[in-house]
């Protein structure tokens, strides 16, 4: 592991949509410093250079690689590739922070795994969501009791594009989802049913609709499209106690609490209280206040970061980790199978 007291040197590899991010937040930080990128494309690595002049760039991953400068590896690639890049990283004694999902297949999942507690790297994946402050703010909701037990959770995401070519919207957009739900329910899913349609690209789902079964008898549904004409991230979960709601886009803030529920003995079950109208029987859901609990902001991908950083230092256990990044794989592999068969209900296992 690397010292407390030693920088820790990083390499980027891909820098389309998300490298450059990467490289930013990394070279902000305390710590860190990014001393190369990695990249096919020659006019991507011109615009990484006029950017940062400072970093060297080169075409092929393997140089990147090969650095024994480099500590630590950043993988923003297209999605099809993890595996390969993440697996030969490790071999060569680098710590990788994988963009997700971890893999396209649980066996390859199952091999970085291995090979990052073999090689004793930390291996994290960019389930960027889970560092979100709205998001946490959900957690610690769900798992103060403050909401009682959670009865379900549904999540919409969705926009006019982008539309992929390398993944289709359930390992694109539904990801996030599922590792969000399995964050806050400290579980994966133990059954799904999806069905989806794929109106442009043979083979690319354009919109799907998810359902997904945890355990202690929790459900929860996820929409996600490219084909909406409206941009939407947001999630709601339903409690016996209160109710949550999460909107990323929301200017009044994120996270709203909903002191709301139906009448309930202590047991959790339906108690139909006392009333001598019709007009009375109507208010059968409690009703409260609703309070906008107050957020400290932060970039979502730089709190990762130094997440990242931490774990390799030693003082921080990796929220995103090679066992939670494989449990969403689990989960959008099942996801795909029920699609292929017309939404029938796929059992997850999480051995």
């Amino acid at each position: 592991m690397t010292s407390k007291e030693q920088t820790i040197r990083v390499g980027v590899i891909g820098c389309g949509h998300w490298g450059p991010n990467h490289v930013r937040n990394f070279s902000m930080l305390a710590g860190s410093v990014v001393v190369a990128c990695a990249d096919p494309d020659a006019e991507r690595l011109r615009v990484m250079k006029r950017l940062f002049p400072a970093l060297a760039a080169t075409g092929d991953y393997r140089q990147l690689l090969a650095d024994p400068r480099i500590d630590a590896v950043v993988v923003a690639t297209p999605t099809a590739t993890h595996h390969a890049i993440a697996s030969e990283a490790l071999r060569r004694g680098k710590h990788v922070l994988v963009e997700k999902p971890l893999a396209l297949t649980v066996a390859h999942g199952r091999d970085l795994r291995r090979l990052a507690r073999a090689r004793q790297r930390v291996l994290m994946v960019g389930h960027t969501f889970l560092f979100n402050t709205g998001v946490r703010k959900l957690k610690d909701c769900i798992a103060s009791g403050e909401i009682g037990k959670v009865y379900y959770l549904r999540s919409t995401r969705t926009n006019l594009g982008p539309i992929r070519r390398d993944a289709g919207v359930v390992w694109d957009l539904a990801s996030h989802d599922v590792a969000i739900f399995n964050y806050l329910l400290d579980a994966g899913p133990v059954e799904v049913s999806a069905r989806a349609e794929r109106f442009f690209r043979k083979g690319i789902e354009d919109v799907a609709f998810i359902s997904l079964s945890y355990p202690r008898r929790v459900i929860a549904n996820i929409h996600v499209s490219w084909l909406d004409p409206k941009k939407v991230r947001q999630i709601v979960i339903s409690g016996s106690k209160k109710m949550l709601s999460w909107d990323d886009l929301a200017a009044t803030g994120p996270v709203m609490i909903y002191d709301k529920g139906v009448f309930a003995d202590d047991h959790g079950r339906f108690r139909e209280p006392y009333y001598v109208s019709y007009g009375d029987f109507q208010l059968l859901p409690r009703e409260g206040d609703v309070i906008l609990p107050h957020l400290k902001l932060q970039e979502p991908l730089q709190v990762e970061a130094r997440h990242f950083l931490d774990c390799i230092r030693g003082s921080a256990k990796a929220i995103s980790g090679p066992d939670a990044g494989l449990a969403v794989v689990r989960a959008l592999v099942a996801i795909q199978k029920s699609i292929a068969g017309n939404g029938r209900p796929i059992k997850v296992r999480h051995a």
